[in-house]
């Protein structure tokens, strides 16, 4: 007997008939080619292989997020927990062939967790500038019984040169004020509404208002890491600008590709696993009717929960 799903669960699942639909929109590479031909394209392929026949140049933002150095099942493939060495090295020989793709004006940012952060700090170091280290808060799971919960991952935030993009109003974080100061009765840096008192802030290197995809919201897949929509919505919103090309070469489900779709930029996402390929382009498929990130209204971000629309989004 098949267990049905709850009936809030909107996770995104592929049935035979849809993957072999969307299995027909791939791409595979085997020579050299234009960005006319691969912009907005899912890639399912061997990243060392796509690495040979990618154009120079033409990436405004890279955004990775690749297995951790931890043993992890992705469906049909395996990663293997290494020494630290040996994953710097491994980290090494597909970033320094990623490059080529760099305009001299990109931005970077490499996902991590404390395993893994100082081998992509070493890498990446060695290649680009150094701009900060984000923490983000994975509260996720019920905990460890014998260490510390590990609920944060790193990002580290690269660039290419002096010469980048960051656009920072376009982060600003909308918080609660919990104490809420009046010059002679008028609000001072914040403002009354309906909801609440509220005041936009500037954002810091550490993301407390992220919510990991789960089985009752829209953007859920069954893919073991990945990313919050809302989480990409930052990094490109901060560090590319409309039609700007977007990077991403460990795709997984698709949500980079899907963020920048949203947001108004071109995409290229490398993707070794088929299933996973097509659940990134049946997601961009669905992003042509749905363009709301959970947790981003009106160009503001808002405190995780702060917002009544949110639950009403979460629960439709």
């Amino acid at each position: 007997m098949v267990n049905k799903p709850a009936e809030r669960n909107r996770t995104i699942t592929l049935s035979k008939k849809e993957k072999k639909y969307y299995s027909q929109k791939l791409v595979k590479l085997n020579n050299k080619v234009d960005v006319s031909e691969i912009i907005n394209k899912t890639i399912n392929q061997n990243l060392f292989e796509v690495l040979k026949y990618l154009p120079n140049e033409f990436v405004d933002l890279l955004f990775i997020d690749p297995p951790y150095n931890l043993d992890k099942t992705f469906n049909t493939n395996s990663f293997k927990v290494m020494k630290t060495q040996d994953y710097i090295e491994w980290i090494d020989s597909w970033l320094s062939e990623i490059i080529k793709t760099l305009k001299p004006t990109a931005s970077i940012y490499i996902c991590g967790d404390f395993r893994s952060s100082s081998a992509i700090q070493q890498v990446g170091e060695k290649y680009f500038k150094v701009r900060n280290r984000i923490v983000w808060e994975r509260e996720k799971g019920r905990g460890a019984k014998s260490n510390w919960k590990n609920n944060t991952e790193d990002i580290w935030f690269f660039t290419m040169s002096n010469n980048y993009t960051f656009n920072l109003d376009a982060v600003k974080l909308k918080k609660k004020v919990l104490a809420p100061y009046k010059i002679n009765g008028n609000p001072k840096d914040w403002e009354e509404s309906e909801n609440g008192n509220y005041r936009l802030t500037h954002p810091s290197n550490i993301w407390t208002d992220i919510t990991i995809p789960f089985w009752s919201m829209p953007e859920n897949t069954e893919h073991p890491t990945q990313k919050p929509e809302k989480l990409l919505a930052k990094i490109i919103l901060a560090s590319s600008n409309e039609n700007d090309i977007v990077l991403d070469p460990f795709l997984g489900s698709g949500t980079t590709s899907v963020v920048a779709k949203k947001l108004n930029r071109n995409y290229l996402g490398i993707e070794l696993d088929k299933t996973y390929a097509c659940l990134a382009e049946k997601r961009l498929e669905l992003a042509d009717n749905d363009k709301s990130i959970q947790g981003y209204h009106d160009g503001v971000f808002w405190e995780r929960n702060s917002l009544s629309e949110q639950k009403k989004i979460i629960k439709k």
